[in-house]
């Protein structure tokens, strides 16, 4: 499976790169953000939090909310396109 992210604003400065593409090992986008903080320790804490997003992150699928599909629990499909808007950017 492979599947896409865009990062934006301060996660996108951080890790240096805009696009990452990933065959992640996890199943949900909550098993991909936490594989993305251990990949990148700056982002530790600025994707999940507790059993959520952290603070007011936005992560899309495809265009849709994750929060409105099934929150961290909405599973990955091959060639998904995923959003990572941190709160800074009215997330």
């Amino acid at each position: 499976m492979n599947v896409e992210c865009h990062l934006f604003g301060p996660f996108r400065e951080d890790v240096g790169r805009k696009r990452l593409e990933r065959d992640p090992d996890g199943e949900t986008v909550g098993e991909l953000l936490a594989e993305l903080e251990r990949e990148f320790p700056v982002l530790e804490g600025r994707l999940l939090e507790g059993d959520g997003l952290a603070g007011e992150t936005v992560v899309t699928k495809n265009g849709r909310d994750v929060r409105h599909v099934d929150g961290l629990e909405t599973a990955l499909e091959d060639g998904d396109l995923y959003r990572l808007v941190p709160s800074v950017y009215g997330g």
